[in-house]
């Protein structure tokens, strides 16, 4: 399996509206980790748990700026590392569907500054 690790560039499908939404991975072995900031008032979130076996994935994202419900995430890797899709959901009544794309973009730089300007706006409180 490749190593996941990385940059990613995707989009989920919530009621027929995509989100788009940028990751940044860490793949150790059978653990998945990382940041994912989204492209709409929810903003950042976390994986707090994932998982990569062969071609399959999961992982739990929970946003770190409200009290939302963790989201799962399930699908698949495809065989060239570069591209994953799959559900997501929060509840029974509550899914959809999700695909990413390896980025060659810095989305690190991004989500330090995005995240030095809460901190300076949470300091300022």
């Amino acid at each position: 399996m490749a190593d996941l690790s990385g940059n990613w560039l995707g989009t989920f499908w919530q009621a027929g509206s995509p989100t788009r939404f940028e990751a940044t991975l860490v793949h150790g072995g059978n653990v998945l980790s990382g940041r994912i900031l989204d492209d709409g008032d929810l903003g950042e979130a976390q994986i707090v748990s994932g998982e990569v076996i062969g071609r399959s994935i999961g992982f739990t994202k929970r946003y770190l700026t409200n009290s939302q419900p963790p989201i799962i995430y399930t699908g698949t890797v495809s065989e060239d590392g570069d591209s994953m899709q799959g559900q997501w959901r929060i509840s029974k009544s509550n899914s959809g569907l999700w695909e990413a794309h390896r980025s060659k973009d810095d989305l690190t730089a991004e989500l330090q500054r995005r995240l030095a300007k809460q901190l300076a706006g949470s300091a300022g409180r």
